[in-house]
């Protein structure tokens, strides 16, 4: 059972989201929250795998909040909530550790496989919201030099693994880019993670932008 606490600070939406999730044989839904300092409070309370977790609250907000539930003893994964699929506070949740994110008008259907593959371990980050967060990022940010200490411990093909999931990259679109199985894709994935000490895909995004592995183009 995959146990989930939503925090909106919109009634309707939490409890939209909060009904939803309960129809599912494999989902309960163990505590809602209208901030991020009462997200806190309920995860603290409930232990969740998986918290909805909305960017712009009062008080203590979603980013604020997934930082110190990411780095707090149970580490749930969030899932941030958001209106639009640039918005400005994205990169910055996931940069405090967020798995991904999920659009307000995501179908019933979308939100039900994303909860179960943010549990599962996996991040929610596919290959094209990665190429608009980069973009975004591009933007933004300017990356630092280099870190070769960093990456040293990374093997020539895992850090080429990690610029290709940094450049926005499914597994099976790296597999046919290096010509290796599918499977074996997974493998190096896995082993950069554990590696460079990352929880997921979308961590080893940003890991590889700041520390220069991967620079991104300046967009017009």
């Amino acid at each position: 059972m995959i146990r989930v606490v939503v925090a909106d600070d919109h009634e309707v939406v939490r409890g939209g989201f909060a009904g939803l999730l309960a129809t599912q044989p494999d989902i309960t839904v163990v505590g809602t929250a209208a901030d991020g300092a009462e997200a806190v409070k309920v995860c603290a309370a409930t232990t969740p795998d998986v918290v909805l977790m909305d960017v712009r609250m009062p008080g203590v907000d979603g980013i604020e909040a997934t930082r110190l539930l990411t780095a707090s003893p149970a580490h749930p994964r969030v899932l941030i909530l958001t209106t639009f699929d640039l918005d400005e506070y994205v990169y910055d949740a996931i940069r405090a550790g967020a798995s991904g994110f999920l659009l307000k008008d995501v179908r019933a259907e979308s939100l039900f496989d994303a909860v179960r593959v943010v549990a599962a371990g996996e991040a929610l980050l596919a290959p094209t919201v990665t190429r608009r967060l980069i973009s975004e990022f591009a933007r933004q940010h300017r990356p630092s030099a280099p870190d070769p200490a960093a990456l040293s411990a990374l093997t020539p093909r895992e850090t080429q693994v990690l610029r290709l999931v940094a450049e926005g990259l499914s597994n099976p679109e790296i597999a046919a880019r290096l010509v290796v199985t599918e499977e074996t894709v997974k493998t190096h994935v896995s082993r950069m993670l554990t590696k460079l000490g990352l929880r997921d895909r979308t961590q080893a995004v940003v890991a590889a932008y700041e520390t220069g592995l991967v620079v991104p183009r300046s967009r017009a």
